[in-house]
């Protein structure tokens, strides 16, 4: 890929989402950042371009987001956007299901080697996402996931950067990783997935926990409870964008001018004061990236 700017990915789209896209929600007053986005993903009926994100999200007091890649070409992409706009920030990775297939090709080093010279460039803030996936990822492909995670866990400790964790039915395993070969200072639990005893294991062990949309889904009460012992500096906020739109419009095009609903509903949740907390997950999140 020779210029990372026209990369783009379309999200499949098999005719049963409304892909309208949602109504701003009431502006912020007090401003966030969106800790983990995919806006080289087009979705919707009518795609936002990067500027278009960016403008429609500080419209509504998300000033800065989190890119992540998952291959070479979206982390190149990544790279480039946060670059080229001062509202984003970059984190790249080679995904735990896309490291099997680079392994199967002979080019997982090679990968890993691209992501290393990515995370030199200076607005390149975390390694992610990078992780364990138990879920889509065969037998045969987890050692390529565990070669893959250990050796970004060097990457992010190497680079003094964050590191931004894919965890999805691998709980167990992904702690155990992290304790047995040391875990970045600043490491997140992307789209955090457990429970609030696991909550309570990774906030002891000084790991942030970011949530996202699916925090407001109705069967989600094991994420809800989690945010409840999480102690406040150690909560982030994130779309996971164009995915796990919240309510009241899950199932349609998510972006980070949305994040302000996910906000608003910890706010009820913890029965907290919204400008504080927003305060707390904008602090929180300058903690763990650096300044945009």
């Amino acid at each position: 890929m020779t210029d990372p700017s026209r990369y783009v990915r379309e999200r499949h789209n098999d005719g049963t989402r409304d892909v309208r896209r949602p109504a701003a929600p009431e502006p912020l007053a007090v401003p966030v950042y969106d800790n983990h986005a995919h806006l080289e993903i087009a979705d919707g009926d009518e795609p936002l371009t990067l500027d278009e994100q960016l403008e429609r999200a500080g419209a509504v007091g998300v000033i800065g987001v989190v890119q992540a890649g998952g291959d070479v070409d979206s982390s190149r992409w990544s790279a480039w956007a946060a670059a080229s706009h001062p509202g984003v920030l970059a984190a790249v990775a080679i995904h735990p299901n896309e490291a099997p297939s680079y392994e199967a090709a002979g080019e997982l080093d090679a990968a890993i080697g691209v992501i290393d010279e990515l995370a030199a460039q200076p607005r390149v803030r975390a390694i992610g996402e990078t992780g364990l996936d138990f879920f889509r990822t065969e037998a045969d492909g987890l050692p390529a996931q565990f070669r893959s995670f250990e050796a970004h866990i060097d990457l992010a400790k190497q680079h003094d950067i964050a590191m931004q964790i894919h965890d999805r039915d691998a709980h167990d395993a992904v702690l155990e990783t992290l304790q047995r070969v040391g875990a970045p200072d600043r490491t997140v639990f992307h789209c955090f997935s457990g429970d609030a005893a696991m909550a309570r294991i990774a906030a002891d062990a000084g790991y942030y926990l970011s949530f996202a949309g699916n925090l407001t889904f109705k069967n989600a009460q094991n994420l809800r409870d989690a945010l409840a012992v999480t102690p406040r500096e150690r909560i982030l906020v994130e779309t996971d964008a164009p995915f796990l739109t919240p309510i009241p419009h899950r199932g349609q095009p998510n972006a980070p001018y949305l994040v302000p609903l996910t906000v608003r509903f910890m706010a009820a949740e913890l029965d907290a004061d919204l400008d504080e907390l927003c305060a707390q997950l904008a602090a929180n999140t300058l903690e763990v990236y650096g300044a945009f």
